[in-house]
């Protein structure tokens, strides 16, 4: 790190804005967000914090010259009050919450960013997931987690079933997202609408998906790609078990992952490893960079970069 960077106040003041980190699976987004926070303080502390302020003593009888000592003071000393950053210092906020077996792209807010990170949020953006499953077993969960309870065969199942459900699924959420906005998909309305940009739905707790699609099948196994907003990971599974359904085969799924969130890719999220604060920051400034690029595309993030700048 840079030696102008060796001063922890100096670092503290540069960790404003998004962050876009790898979340594993198995692991809840709170302790993620724990363990990020901890790592930080951790590095923080091992830097140049500020000295203990100082206790100035006057001692000796009254009726005679008294001393006076300056030292510094026991009651802001490290040992006794604890380390000078702590996870509490920060302020952090997701953009959006993966679900515990889902791994991928996760996006914080850190400090002044915060506010970014709600923008984002409330503008309600696309996520694409990578979602990988097997054919002829099902557990009680719809996730390898589970216990199984039915097994069966599937070699009747074809890749070409499997998209043509997906395109089916993609169609009718197509038309929902318009009776969603509260127009008739066949209208001159609705197309005005369309030609704006995306539909989205009115009510932001209902999930829609505007694309699926089939890019690896190896019998039993499977993988596809769902493109959504309003998702959540019951939902996503749900969506495993209704096309297991569908095509007369049960399914479980084995790997849910995040691989694009609003501007953010896989290429944009630091592994665990990269926890660093030189990493954290160069992160933050790229995304930085990117939200000012791309935040013309949404009004609410114009409207949060420019409060927070």
């Amino acid at each position: 790190m840079a030696k102008f960077l060796s001063e922890a106040p100096v670092v503290w003041n540069l960790l404003n804005g998004v962050v876009c980190l790898y979340k594993s699976a198995g692991e809840s987004a709170r302790r993620v967000r724990g363990s990020f926070l901890h790592k930080l303080c951790l590095e923080l502390n091992a830097l140049e914090v500020r000295p203990p302020s100082t206790y100035v003593a006057i001692e000796g009888a009254t009726n005679e010259e008294m001393s006076v000592t300056v030292r510094p003071s026991f009651a802001d000393d490290p040992l006794v009050v604890g380390p000078r950053y702590r996870s509490e210092d920060f302020k952090a906020i997701w953009a959006t919450k993966l679900g515990y077996n889902t791994s991928g792209v996760f996006v914080i807010g850190l400090n002044a960013g915060t506010r970014k990170a709600f923008a984002i949020h409330s503008a309600h953006p696309i996520r694409t997931y990578r979602l990988k499953g097997c054919f002829g077993q099902a557990t009680d969960n719809i996730f390898k987690t589970g216990k199984l309870i039915e097994t069966k065969s599937f070699y009747h199942v074809r890749r070409g079933g499997i998209e043509r459900h997906l395109a089916m699924v993609q169609a009718s959420h197509q038309k929902l997202a318009y009776e969603s906005a509260g127009v008739d998909p066949q209208s001159q309305e609705a197309y005005e609408l369309a030609v704006k940009g995306l539909v989205r739905p009115q009510d932001s707790k209902t999930p829609i998906i505007y694309g699926a699609k089939c890019i690896n099948y190896s019998p039993p196994e499977f993988t596809i790609e769902i493109s959504c907003i309003n998702e959540y990971e019951d939902y996503l599974l749900g969506q495993i078990h209704n096309m297991g359904e569908k095509l007369h085969c049960p399914a479980m799924c084995t790997s849910i992952q995040c691989i694009h969130h609003s501007f953010f890719t896989m290429e944009d999220a630091l592994l665990k490893k990269h926890w660093t604060l030189q990493d954290v920051i160069a992160n933050l400034a790229n995304n930085n960079r990117l939200l000012r690029k791309q935040g013309r595309l949404s009004e609410n993030i114009n409207k949060y970069i420019a409060r927070a700048e």
